[in-house]
């Protein structure tokens, strides 16, 4: 075992694929006398890290994109307009058939959101950065700050009146109390799957497209399998990024109709 051990080492075979998902600070010492996972411990809350720089990032292109690529509007409209033009609409949209005409008021929050989650999204797939939302610290940020919304307003809007929601008046009498219960657990299951879902995704499709690139950096010559792989994978995250980005939005317009729109009966 020793023997093998020692082989796999000379081979110069080392694939760690959740490395890169590793929060650091950004300002710390590594030299020899301090180790080097002093980057990733004891950080403190008002430590920027590599999450907190990429985040920084995302939200500074949702701005450059909304307010600078629009602030000369006209009515041929140039590239940047246009791009934020066709997103403004395309959310819009979302929101008004999903959520209906009262959830219309929580566009701006909904366009908001799309934007950071599908901006991050593909700012992680630049090669050295960081993709921030494939830290389940993130999404789950995200996903509460929905779930909280469409609660709060599902009780300012309806009062007790919201709790009818769990109640399939539909349904037979003897299964109402059993599907109520179901559709409770399901409702504060939410935010765990609302996070995960997009968390996970992200997380998978970095950690393969590692895994390839370890294997094309010392296989020579037959590396081009490899990387024709790493290239067909990263063109599916592109479109994993963009889908991720879409289903998280559309589930918090789903979300939004439960606390603007009537319950079902």
């Amino acid at each position: 075992m020793a023997a093998d051990a020692a082989e796999t080492a000379g081979s110069g075979l080392k694939i760690e694929p959740m490395e890169q998902f590793i929060v650091k600070k950004l300002f710390c010492s590594d030299d020899a006398a301090t180790p080097l996972n002093d980057c990733t411990t004891n950080i403190a809350w008002y430590q920027p890290t590599n999450v907190t720089l990429w985040m920084a990032i995302a939200v500074l292109c949702v701005v450059v994109l909304l307010v600078l690529g629009t602030r000369r509007r006209a009515i041929v409209p140039t590239r940047s307009q246009s791009i934020a033009e066709l997103i403004y609409g395309f959310i819009y949209n979302m929101v008004e058939e999903v959520a209906g005409h009262e959830g219309v008021k929580f566009f701006p929050y909904v366009l908001t959101l799309f934007l950071f989650v599908f901006i991050a999204n593909m700012l992680g797939l630049i090669p050295t950065s960081f993709s921030t939302t494939s830290q389940i610290a993130v999404t789950v940020t995200l996903a509460l700050l929905v779930f909280l919304t469409v609660t709060v307003v599902g009780f300012v809007r309806k009062g007790p009146g919201f709790l009818k929601m769990f109640w399939v008046a539909s349904a037979p009498l003897a299964l109402r109390p059993i599907l109520a219960l179901i559709e409770v657990i399901s409702y504060f299951v939410r935010p765990l799957s609302h996070s995960i879902r997009l968390g996970g995704n992200l997380m998978a499709g970095h950690a393969v497209i590692k895994v390839f690139a370890g294997f094309a950096g010392v296989m020579g010559v037959a590396s081009v399998v490899p990387i024709a792989a790493i290239t067909a994978i990263y063109g599916l995250e592109l479109l994993v990024a963009a889908v991720q980005a879409y289903v998280f939005t559309i589930l918090t317009c789903v979300y939004l109709r439960d606390a603007v729109g009537e319950a079902h009966h």
